[in-house]
């Protein structure tokens, strides 16, 4: 006779196995999924909305069908402007053009953001002066750019001993650069470096431009009013 476990005296059937459900869903994104950030057309799946005509115009509360179809026979799309409003509120538009338009903005405006750089200049305590006037003239250029200037005075050795005179480089070059930059970090001592940031003045002069040219009159002519 088979041994049949089940039939056992004393044990009590157990349920059957189930496996664990994962910890982590493994769905794959599905890759024609669109990624548009407005519902359109088809997608917007609310029964009635607040028209706006292609030109703007308030048509009012209509049925999501109709208003689809308004859109279709002119050729454009139907757009949800206003998703969080009872009803929502679409608009008659061609996406396409939207679209482009407003990437266009965004291009625009990332190109009159202002990117300030930092430019580095080292020094050394005991640097002769005309290469002082040299340099200092590179730092103003800097900064009528736009661009602030971080200025490092490095000290070897025994020349931590001047450090006096490292602070009055920097006086010097203060003075120099006065009317086109502020200081943004005073000289500091760091180890043995001595360092200061300077930026950019709000009122600092632009680059002059060329005057224009005298217009030229021939004799007896009188000049126009």
């Amino acid at each position: 006779m088979a041994f049949n476990p089940s039939n056992s005296s004393g044990s009590a059937s157990s349920p059957p196995f189930s496996p664990r459900p994962p910890r982590f869903s493994r769905s794959v994104p599905n890759p024609n999924q669109s990624k548009d950030e407005h519902r359109i057309n088809e997608r917007i799946r609310v029964p009635q909305v607040r028209l706006i005509d292609e030109k703007g115009g308030q048509v009012g509360v209509v049925d999501t069908r109709q208003a689809l179809q308004m859109a279709r026979d002119k050729g454009l799309d139907l757009m949800e402007i206003s998703p969080n409003a009872s009803p929502p509120v679409c608009k008659i538009l061609d996406y396409g053009k939207f679209k482009y338009e407003k990437k266009k903005k965004e291009q625009q405006a990332k190109k009159k953001q202002t990117v300030i750089k930092v430019k580095e200049l080292q020094l050394r305590p005991q640097t002769e002066q005309h290469d002082l006037d040299y340099k200092f003239k590179n730092v103003r250029q800097f900064l009528v750019d736009g661009d602030k200037a971080k200025i490092t005075i490095m000290f070897r050795g025994r020349e931590i001993a001047y450090v006096d005179q490292g602070h009055k480089i920097m006086a010097q070059l203060q003075e120099v650069v006065k009317d086109v930059a502020v200081v943004e970090a005073p000289p500091k001592l760091d180890g043995k470096k001595l360092i200061m940031v300077l930026a950019p003045a709000a009122t600092a002069p632009k680059k002059p431009t060329a005057a224009p040219s005298p217009v030229k009159t021939s004799p007896g002519s009188k000049p126009s009013p």
